[in-house]
Order: C-alpha cells, then structure tokens, then sequence
C-alpha cells in the first residue's frame, strides 16, 4: 500500500539525481536522497514566543517562574537549561545515520558526508561540522595521477588548497540503520565509488553493540578499458568542532597493531581536555595488494595545499614516523590515511578504514562519579584501546553485517508492508545510540534497591540483571536532555523489549529502585509555583536526571510539575512490567517487581475520590497536553487505570495471590462500569468527564490502555478492561476526525480534534502531532484489525518527517500543521516497534495483498 502522494514525496527526494549508476550492493528499501536535493520548505522551532496569547495569560505566572529559572541557570551557574525554551535548535535538513555503537558516543555523518553532530561528552550535543573531516579520491593511470577530489558538494573558505565542489547531482545517500551508503559517480572518470558506513548496533547483542567504532567500505567500480590505481584518503581533526580544540595540548601518532594473522595501522588523535579526554582513531587494515600510509598531523586552516600535493603526486602519504608535537594553545592538529589498491579494467575493488573512539570512563555535569563504560568489559579502561578497537572492528565487521542482515531480511522481504514502513522501523532506531545514550558497569558499591533491601521485602541491591548487563539511560530528546524520562520511555521501550530485552529491564529495575525512595526536600515547581518534596515515595520519578547533573544520583530533574502530578507514571511503570514479564517470560523479574506494583496502586488509589474503583485527575494530572485542565477522570489516565488493574489481575494470578486478584478485579469491574458511564459518548470516550465546553474533544491517544494490553497478549475474556465494539469505534472516530479531516489526511493524527472536525487549540499541545504517539496509535488499529487505517496514520508521520520536512534522524516530538516543530531527535518515534510487535503477533491483521489491494484476512 504506497499511496499517490508517498510516490511523488518519494520520488521528489531523487529527482535531481541525473546518473543511471545505483551502486554496489545498496539494498532497495530504505530513505534515499540525491546529494543536490533541495528541501522547500523550511520550518522553525517552537519558543516561547510561539504561545497564544490566551495560553500566555493563562500561565502568566508559569512564564516569570521559568524566566528567572532560565537566567540563573544560563547566567549565574553557567550551565545549559535541560529545556531551552530561548535557544531552540534551529532546524538544520543535513543529518544521516550517526556512527558508533550504543553507549559509548555518536558522531553523526551527514547525507552529504560532512561530520556534523557531535555527542562525546554523555548527553551533551553539540553541532559543528568540521570541514577537514573528509574523504578524498585519487584516481591514478599509467604513474599519473588523473582526478582528484575531495568528496563533498561544499566549497568552504578554507583548505583553498583542495579540490572542492563535487557535483551533488552524481550522488545520492541510502539509509537503512545502522548502515548507511553513498553512492559517488566521478563525472567523466567512469568509475563510481560506493561508500558503505557500517555501526555494530545489533539486536541482543550486548557486547559489540556497545563498540565505540564505525567502519567504512568502498567499492569501486572501474568501468573502464583501462587498469586504475584508486586512492581514498581520510582526514579527520583532533577534536569534534568544540572550542576545547584549541585548548592545546592535543597530539596525534602513527600506530601499527598485529594479532591473530592480521594487522591495522593509523593514526591516533589523543584529545588531552582534563575532563573527559578521549582518542580518536582512523585505522586501516592492512593486505598484500593495499597500501596505506599516513600523516600524522596537519594544520586544518589556511590552504592546507601541502596535504593535498603529497597524495596528487604519487597517490600515498609520507608516512613520517613519531609522535607530533602537543599543539600550541589555540591551534588546531588534524590527521590523514590513506588507502590504495589496483582496479583491473570492468573491474571492482574494495578498501577499507575504521573511525573508532575511546573514552572509557566519564563524567556527568556534576564531577561527582567516574562513570565506566560498558564497552571497557572487553576492551580495558586505561584510554589505550583504540588501535585494539580498530583491529576488532574491521576483522568483525563482516559478521556484524551478517547478523544485521539476518535480523532485517524477513521485514525487508515482507512485500505486504509498506517501503515507507520499512524505513521508519530501522531508521528510527537511530535514537538507541544518538539519544545521548550511556551504557555502564555497575559499580560494586552501587544499590539499584533504593536503600531497602530485598530482605526487608524490596529489590535486590544489585539485581542479576543490572550486574551482568549494566546500566542504561538515554534522554527525552537531544533538546530535552532528561535521561529516561519515563511517561515518554513508555512508547520507546518497545525498540528495547523487542530488541535489546535486558536493557529494557535493567532501566526498570533502576525505576523501581528509585520509586521507593523518596527525598522531602522542598523544591519550587514551575507550573503550580508551589514547593513540594523533590521526590514522594511509592511515586514513579519523572526522569533520573539532567546529564550536565549527576543521573542516577538525583532522581527527577523535571522543574515544570511536581512528581506527584503525573498520575500517568505510576500506571505506566505497572503496565511495562507486565509486558516485559509476557515478553521475556523472565519470573525473577516479575517476583521483583510484584510489590513495588502493589505500592504505586495503592499510592494511585487515593485518587479514586468517590470510591467508583476509578480515579480522577485535578488540575494538570494528565500530562497528555501540558496546560490542558483536567478534571474528574479523563479517557488518557483513567484508560491507563482500568488496563493498570487488568495486569495486575494477570500477575496475581502468577503469582498466586487470590486475595489480590479479587482486590483487582472489584476495582477493574466497578472502575470500568464508571469509565462507561462517564466518558463513552456513542462514539469514542470524552477527553475528560468535567462537563467544561471542551470535554468532548476527541483525543488521539484514548486508547492507550487497551494498547497495552493488547500488546501483552490481554484485552480479551477475563483479562478484559473495554468492550472490544467501543474501542473499534472509538479507533475509527480518531480515523475519521483526527487523521483524515487534518492536513488532508497525509500528516498524521492531530493530538486533539473537536468532533465538528477542527483542531483543539486550546492548549500549546493540543493541536500538534506526536509522531510516537500516532506510532502507538498506529500499533493500536493493527491489534484490532484496523491494518490500512493504522498504516495510513504512521505514514503521514513518516512522510512528513522524513521526506517533507528534511528531518532525517532528527525526528521530533511535535509538529503543526503548518510552520513550527518541537523538540528534535526526541525519545518517543521509537514506538514504531510496537506497530511491528503488533505485525507479528495479531492473529487476523488485515493485510493488503501486494498484487490486488485486496485484504487477507489470514496473516499472521
């Protein structure tokens, strides 16, 4: 099913590409662009100045709290705000996939080849692109050399000295994560180079995927009469773009490393800052029929010609031996390889190099703990790892392709599905690894049980899990940055349960550990202006922390709402603990996690005000739409109880506790009988029951319950929490009114849309899309039958996102319709892997035969 108007968004991403060369090997699915695209439209972040004026006057007082907020933490501690509502990331239409593992790092390469987007230092981002950082070709016939280029479209003003200016028209770049090509065709040279990025980011493997390191391949095809010598060659800066390049005291080396019959040499870029410093690697394996040389250090400003006359003149480097000198302050050092081989004529060839880089131990704002590693298990945490990184990577690489390949091909092979899906579900996944993602040891003195032990009837100290498998934390969003913000980990963790199963858990245990704590510091809360405890016990935190703080230390950076406002975490965390219990079928977990359920239900029970068995919300509960008054109980948190309560029903059962089941299930039967009664209108459940003029929207996310239970393989019979006739009434309702009567049906579901069929604008949120949440949407039509439909809301997002907007591996949590976007690279589009979850366990999707159009029933 690949609509008209997916055709021609598709297509248009090419249409500037004039050769007929495809490339070697690049796989058919995936997000493909020409180098020389142009995106038309160009949209703006979402800033304070962006609130209607009745949403200012509304939270007038909201707005004076966050400005002196704002300027103490910008101006008096000198540290960046977790939020920056006045220095949003403008949008910038130029990432690709970003390289590295999970955890250790990314850099991101942009479609064009520049390196553009930096995380290094945990959390903290930073977007420079550093010109030097290049690959070069030179092309050799009969001793002379005939071509040589830098391959980038840029003409910068310095390095005046190389060959800039590559046309984009001859190229395009391919994206299918973690993997990514470039396809070069040399205009006039017959002979097209194919640049393969290659990250090991490799479901359920828990120790190459944590590998700080990417590698790169380059076919070259020679489709000539004639035999060519073919040079590439890699420079790469000591540093990532960051004023703390000129800082001095940086030094690079040559290096040479054999083990096991196989050898890789390079240069080493040793960055000496004093907190985090790290090295940077560029290596090369080396084989009879390659020759690599080097230099080690070169000056990345003025014209820099003498770098570019040593590869011109015989295509190979000088290859001096030594180190270079520690770099004066305010001057920069860069590093070059190069690789050369024969390509016989009609002939292909193929060289390879690895980008690796190692900081084993870190740091988070605060100073106050040395964080390891995970990656350090297996490679030592001293800061000499790079040339053993190296060496790993491009001996291993092949079997991580393959392993990679083994896990996409029967989704790539599916022809009932969608090429636009199959993008979004791997490209999406970027965010495992650029989600300023950390992944951990455990230190041994560390105590995940939140000081009470499992003796006195909580968690272990150092559950199984956690020891073996580490820590792991990534952020609401690289403008959000607040590690595992949990309403939002809600729709992500799918990519993690589904794919990495044991980090899914140890983040659960780390949550859990958490919500038995609790700190009575009192702390002013921006949106009420009222101080309250920092941290309730027997309450989900919101986060674990700001990266420029101490995470795991200091639980809930969130300033804007006391924890004890989002009644939606509590319910969230039961509801992921049973799912990941039915996924992994892992029963230590479910013995753990039991009474620390029981605790937030009961803590989640003093809502139920009236004693109906279901809880109401007051003032800004439900934290679905910020600023959106809530009260009495509400189709989102009240959804969230009623499936709350049918799980625990289920883990009563498994853990034999009678009493408790029939607690739970008096609560689910009264409860589910006043949900009825109060929110169901004939056609879909009220966005809350207070009776204000604007109860009635229709909100995209109502059913979000019933969602999770479906995805734990309840919803049905005894394990039942809404009637299956209302749901699919409600889902089509949303279809109808928030997809197809917004943006011409091709941009997504509308969080809110009135029943008459215009958007709810009443809030600042109201009226956007969440693309994580029309994912899960999506997920939730596919449970239930509703195939074209839940594939028709995704694709809206997708071709918004990535097609339209230019916002390739940045995709963010919100956009309007027309102008603005929130929050870039944001947490919550991983939820795309619920709608797989949902593709492979529904029993009757209706599927769409590739052929006919027509739907079968029977796919399973």
């Amino acid at each position: 099913m690949t609509s008209e108007w997916g055709e021609k968004s598709t297509a248009d991403l090419m249409s500037r590409y004039v050769s007929k060369e495809m490339g070697y090997e690049v796989p058919k699915e995936g997000w493909r662009i020409c180098l020389a695209h142009e995106f038309k439209e160009k949209r703006k972040p979402f800033q304070a100045k962006d609130v209607s004026l009745s949403n200012v006057l509304e939270h007038v007082g909201l707005g004076i709290r966050y400005l002196k907020w704002w300027y103490k933490k910008t101006q008096v501690e000198k540290k960046a705000p977790f939020i920056d509502m006045f220095r949003a990331q403008p949008l910038r239409q130029i990432y690709g996939a970003p390289l590295g593992g999970i955890g250790g790092g990314t850099i991101t390469r942009g479609w064009r080849g520049e390196f553009c987007r930096w995380q290094l230092n945990p959390g903290m981002y930073h977007y420079k692109t550093v010109t030097a950082n290049q690959f070069t070709v030179c092309l050799r016939r009969g001793g002379q050399t005939v071509y040589q280029q830098v391959l980038s479209v840029e003409r910068p003003p310095t390095l005046q000295g190389w060959n800039w200016g590559y046309c984009g028209e001859y190229a395009f770049y391919h994206a299918l994560y973690p993997r990514a090509w470039t396809v070069y065709h040399l205009p006039g040279q017959n002979v097209t180079l194919t640049c393969r990025q290659v990250s090991p980011v490799i479901p359920h493997d828990y120790q190459d995927s944590s590998l700080p390191v990417a590698v790169f391949v380059w076919d070259i095809e020679n489709k000539n009469d004639y035999a060519l010598d073919v040079s590439i060659m890699f420079t790469m800066v000591n540093g990532s773009g960051h004023k703390d390049d000129k800082s001095g005291g940086h030094w690079n080396e040559p290096f040479h490393l054999e083990k096991e019959g196989e050898a890789v040499s390079g240069v080493l870029l040793h960055h000496c800052t004093t907190v985090n410093p790290y090295t940077l690697c560029i290596a090369a394996r080396e084989q009879p029929d390659r020759e690599v040389s080097h230099q080690t250090a070169f000056s990345p400003k003025g014209t820099c010609s003498s770098l570019w006359s040593d590869l011109i003149t015989d295509g190979r480097l000088d290859s001096p031996t030594g180190s270079s000198p520690p770099t004066p302050k305010g001057e920069k050092v860069g590093a070059a390889l190069a690789v050369g081989c024969s390509v016989p004529a009609q002939s292909r060839n193929t060289l390879e190099f690895c980008l690796a880089w190692d900081m084993p131990k870190i740091t988070f704002g605060s100073r106050e703990r040395e964080h390891i590693r995970r990656y350090t298990r297996y490679f030592g945490t001293k800061g000499d790892a790079s040339p053993s990184l190296s060496h790993y990577a491009l001996t291993h690489y092949k079997q991580w392709e393959s392993s990679i390949e083994d896990w996409q091909k029967p989704i790539l092979q599916d022809s009932s599905l969608p090429s636009w899906y199959k993008s979004a579900l791997f490209n999406e996944l970027y965010f495992v690894a650029d989600g300023g993602t950390v992944w951990t040891e455990l230190s041994e003195d560390a105590d995940v049980s939140g000081g009470v032990r499992s003796e006195n009837g909580g968690l272990p100290a150092q559950p199984a899990v956690v020891k073996e498998y580490g820590r792991f934390a990534y952020l609401e969003g690289q403008e959000y940055r607040m590690y595992n913000t949990y309403d939002v980990h809600f729709y992500a963790s799918f990519a993690l349960i589904m794919l990495w199963p044991k980090l899914a858990l140890s983040v659960q245990y780390d949550i859990a550990g958490s919500v038995v704590q609790q700190d009575p510091t009192e702390r002013l809360h921006l949106m009420s202006g009222r101080y309250s405890p920092v941290k309730s016990k027997n309450v989900v935190p919101h986060d674990i922390g700001d990266p420029d703080d101490e995470p795991w230390q200091r639980v809930n950076a969130y300033l804007i709402h006391d924890t004890a406002d989002w009644k939606d975490l509590n319910l969230k965390f039961v509801l992921q603990v049973y799912r990941d219990v039915h996924l992994t079928q892992d029963n230590q977990y479910l013995r753990d996690m039991w009474p620390v359920c029981q605790a937030v239900m009961e803590s989640e029970l003093k809502f139920d005000l009236d004693g109906d068995g279901l809880i109401e919300n007051s003032g800004y509960a439900d934290q679905t739409y910020d600023g959106w008054t809530v009260t009495g109980p509400s189709a989102y948190c009240g959804g969230l109880w009623l499936a709350s309560l049918c799980v625990m029903c289920k883990m009563a059962r498994l853990v034999e506790s009678e009493e408790s089941y029939q607690r739970y299930r008096d609560l689910l039967d009264r409860g589910s009988a006043a949900f009825d009664k109060l929110l169901w209108n004939g056609k879909y459940y009220n966005y809350d029951s207070s009776g204000r003029d604007l109860s009635n929207s229709v909100m995209s996310d109502q059913c979000a319950g019933h969602w999770f239970l479906r995805a734990s393989g309840l919803g049905d019979g005894e394990y039942q929490a809404f009637p299956k006739e209302k749901i699919q009434t409600a889902l089509k309702s949303i279809f109808d009114l928030n997809v197809m009567s917004f943006a011409g049906g091709q941009m997504g579901a509308v969080n809110g849309m009135r029943p008459e069929g215009v958007p709810d604008r009443s809030s600042v949120q109201s009226d956007e899309v969440w693309i994580g949440v029309v994912y899960g949407l999506a997920a939730t039509m596919i449970h239930e039958g509703m195939w074209e439909e839940g594939m028709r809301s995704a694709e809206g997002c997708y071709r918004t996102v990535w097609e339209r907007l230019g916002m390739a591996f940045q995709t963010p949590e919100a956009y309007c319709e027309k102008g603005i976007y929130r929050s870039l690279a944001y947490m919550r589009p991983l939820s795309v892997w619920a709608m797989q979850l949902a593709l492979n366990t529904s029993q009757k999707s209706q599927t769409p035969s590739a052929e006919t159009g027509d739907i079968d029933t029977a796919r399973t």
